[in-house]
C-alpha cells in the first residue's frame, strides 16, 4: 500500500526536485508504514536520507507544540480562549493602556484572525533574544486584514513560557520532540546568506533563530515517528483533556480551527480526505495530517529548501497528491 503512496515521492526526488523525503503512515489499526528516498544532505557532502534523520519541522511547531501549551493552560484554568494576551502578559504594549493591541485574544492568535501583520524580519532588529523578545512585545505592529501570521505565534509562544515559568526548548522535549539536533542526526535544510552557512541541526527560521533558537512559530525538530506519536495521540484522544481537545478542532473560519487547517478546496491534504481531517505544512517542506473521521494520518517529511528555497520544488502538487492515494487507499 504504502509504495503506491510513495510513487510520486520517489519520481520528485528522481527528478531534482526535492532532495529527499520520508513518508509515515499510521493506519486504521495504528499500524505504521515507512518509506525514504533520496539525501538527507547535498552539500557540501552528501548524506543518505535514513528513518530516524530528524527533520526542521518548522511551522509544524504552531500545532504540534505551542498549540497544545496554550490548551494545556486553558484546562489548567490559568487563561481563558477569550482572555487578551495581555492577560498572560500585562506588559503588552505597556505605554498605551487602551491600545487595540492589548485587546487581541488567544483565540485570535490561534486561529490566525488577530490582524497582526504574517512576518516581519525580526532578526534583523540585533543580536540578542530577550531584547527582541521585548521588543515584539512592544512594537507598535500595524493591524490590518487577517492573514497567517508567525507573529500570532511568537506571541503565543512568549505567552507559554510567562505561565508555564519554562522554557519551549524544555517543552518541546516534554512533548516529545527537541530544539535543534547534533548535525550528523539532522535533515539539512538552506544554505543561509545571513549565517554563512548550510543550516543542519539549526532552525532554518531566522526569527526563531534569533528568539534563541525556537519561538512560538517554529524552532521544532522531529523524526518521522515523533510526529506519528503525536498523530496517534490524537487519534486516541490522548494528547489533551478531551474538552481541550474538542475545542482544538472546532471551526474558527472556513480553513481553521485553533492552529490546525482544515480541509477546504485546494488545501495540501489533498480532496479525498474526510471534513474532519486536520492538517498543517512547514516551510522547510514537512506537513502532518489526521484524519478524525476515518483513523487513519499521515506526515510527508522532505528538505524541499536544501541547499535553496529559491526553486520550485512542486511540493504543493506533491502534498496533494500523497494525501489523495493515501485517502483513497485507507478510506
Amino acid at each position: 500500500m504504502i509504495d503506491a503512496v510513495f510513487a510520486p515521492v520517489e519520481s520528485a526526488i528522481a527528478q531534482g526536485k526535492i532532495p529527499g523525503a520520508v513518508l509515515g503512515i499510521l493506519d486504521k489499526e495504528g499500524v505504521r508504514h515507512i518509506r525514504h528516498a533520496g539525501v538527507a544532505q547535498r552539500v557540501p557532502t552528501e548524506r543518505a536520507m535514513t528513518p530516524d534523520k530528524v527533520f526542521d519541522l518548522a511551522s509544524l511547531t504552531k500545532v504540534l507544540l505551542t498549540v497544545p501549551s496554550v490548551l494545556r493552560l486553558v484546562a489548567e484554568g490559568r487563561i481563558d480562549l477569550d482572555d487578551p494576551i495581555s492577560a498572560a502578559i500585562p506588559d503588552l504594549y505597556q505605554y498605551v493602556a487602551g491600545h487595540a493591541l492589548r485587546k487581541i485574544t488567544l483565540r485570535q492568535c490561534l486561529s490566525h484572525q488577530s490582524g497582526l501583520p504574517a512576518v516581519e524580519p525580526i532578526y534583523t532588529w540585533g543580536s540578542d533574544a530577550e531584547t527582541l523578545k521585548a521588543l515584539v512585545l512592544q512594537k507598535d505592529w500595524p493591524l490590518g486584514a487577517n492573514v497567517y501570521s508567525d507573529i500570532n505565534f511568537i506571541w503565543l509562544g512568549l505567552v507559554v513560557e510567562r505561565l508555564t515559568g519554562k522554557k519551549l526548548r524544555d517543552l518541546a522535549v516534554e512533548a516529545g520532540f527537541q530544539a535543534g539536533a547534533p548535525a550528523s542526526q539532522a535533515v539539512a535544510t538552506e544554505n543561509c546568506q545571513w549565517r554563512g552557512r548550510v543550516m543542519c541541526g539549526e532552525v532554518h527560521d531566522e526569527n526563531a533563530y534569533s528568539l534563541g533558537g525556537i519561538s512560538g512559530h517554529a524552532g521544532l525538530f522531529g523524526t518521522v515517528d515523533q510526529v506519528l506519536d503525536a498523530a496517534e495521540a490524537i487519534l486516541k484522544q490522548t494528547w489533551l483533556p478531551k474538552a481541550a481537545l474538542d475545542a482544538m478542532v472546532e471551526p474558527q473560519s472556513d480553513q481553521r480551527a485553533l492552529g490546525w487547517e482544515r480541509r477546504y478546496p485546494g488545501w495540501p491534504g489533498g480532496s479525498l480526505c474526510s471534513p474532519g481531517t486536520i492538517g498543517h505544512t512547514g516551510f522547510t517542506g514537512v506537513g502532518l495530517w489526521v484524519d478524525r473521521d476515518r483513523g487513519f494520518a499521515w506526515t510527508l517529511l522532505t528538505n524541499r529548501v536544501h541547499p535553496s528555497r529559491h526553486f520550485d520544488s512542486g511540493i504543493m502538487p506533491l502534498r496533494r497528491a500523497v494525501g489523495n492515494l493515501t485517502s483513497a487507499l485507507l478510506a
